[in-house]
């Protein structure tokens, strides 16, 4: 019998880059592993993105997807909450892929924003290729094979997303009219209709178009005041023993009005400032601010607070992860068992996707 309210079906994923930092849990983990007790969940590990830009040196793709999965469980995702894989554990990634390369115009993929900016951004790498070119398409195929109601993303990569409605909307006009077996077959049984395929089963809308939800992303700077990114290298990775974490903040730069122990300054234009908003409680915030605003603490001082917080934070991440990486089978058989209830939940949308298209 099917449960007569379902739970909204919610998908992300993200790169295989190995240990993950502060801004990579803040950005998306933190958010996750919250989502996974309200909605059905699928969370992947992006391992054939990687190669859309780094096709010529992948590295070892197997291990980084496992520190990965190792930190997604560290981190709190379950399991049993959720489903958590590699994408190229699932064929029908690459197969919804290829199909909707055949419907898609080539002007939506050269006027994706980020197309033009990474290959500003990467010049030292070639990418005039197909994939990379592709990685949009790739991204709403990821999407759209699981018929999520949600994508969470933060409200700067809103327009991402787009690109994927606006793909569905198209597979669906194409495809809206044609007649699945199973609603053929069901069509003189209106109840039947609604018990195995729901409603709006004779419309047949194969690829509904998925909503964002908007979950916080706030500002997270590294330790050199950029964005936090491996590739500038102003990490702290959640990984990081403690004595590590305080080392690593000891240089991080700050306000730069702040030139003497006697000058007092602002927290709001200082990277720290930023990182104790996002990990600091209410009171050590406001001692922050009182006491860099009147000088009356310095930056070494203010910085030890902020390894504090963090530390507090990450801390039982970061023995959970000891623990995990003592134990890699069970990684392993997460993925593995991940991989098949993903297979299957692909399955039911490439059976559809087939059928209307011409191929079951």
């Amino acid at each position: 019998m099917s449960d007569p309210n379902p739970r909204k079906r919610v998908l992300s994923g993200m790169r295989p880059t190995g240990r993950l930092h502060l801004g990579n849990y803040m950005g998306a983990l933190y958010n996750w592993v919250r989502l996974q007790d309200e909605y059905e969940c699928y969370f992947f590990i992006a391992d054939i993105h990687a190669l859309t830009t780094d096709y010529a040196d992948p590295g070892d793709l197997s291990d980084k997807s496992f520190q990965v999965a190792v930190d997604f469980l560290s981190a709190g995702l379950d399991p049993e909450k959720c489903v958590i894989f590699r994408q190229s554990a699932v064929p029908a990634h690459s197969e919804l892929h290829t199909l909707l390369s055949m419907i898609t115009p080539l002007g939506w993929l050269e006027r994706v924003p980020t197309y033009k900016d990474q290959q500003e951004q990467l010049r030292e790498k070639d990418l005039n290729t197909y994939g990379f070119l592709g990685y949009p398409l790739l991204q709403s195929a990821d999407i759209l094979l699981y018929q999520p109601d949600f994508v969470p993303v933060g409200q700067d990569q809103v327009a991402h997303v787009e690109l994927t409605r606006e793909v569905a909307r198209r597979f669906n006009q194409l495809y809206s009219s044609a007649e699945t077996p199973e609603v053929a077959a069901a069509k003189s049984d209106k109840e039947k209709i609604k018990a195995e395929v729901g409603d709006n089963a004779i419309e047949a809308e194969i690829l509904p178009e998925p909503k964002v939800l908007l979950t916080p992303s706030p500002k997270l700077p590294g330790l050199d005041g950029r964005k936090m990114s491996k590739s500038y290298g102003n990490t702290i990775m959640l990984s990081d023993a403690p004595d590590d974490i305080r080392k690593k903040l000891k240089t991080m730069v700050t306000d730069s009005a702040r030139v003497r122990r006697t000058d007092p300054g602002n927290p709001d234009v200082c990277p720290v400032g930023d990182l104790h908003k996002v990990f600091s409680n209410k009171e050590k915030i406001e001692k922050v601010y009182a006491g860099c605003t009147t000088a009356s603490i310095g930056c070494i001082e203010c910085k030890g607070w902020c390894a504090d917080s963090i530390i507090e934070e990450i801390e039982p991440i970061r023995i959970r992860r000891a623990e995990l990486e003592a134990n890699p089978e069970r990684v392993y058989q997460i993925l593995a068992d991940g991989a098949e209830r993903a297979r299957a939940r692909a399955a039911e949308t490439m059976q559809q996707v087939r059928s209307v298209i011409g191929l079951g």
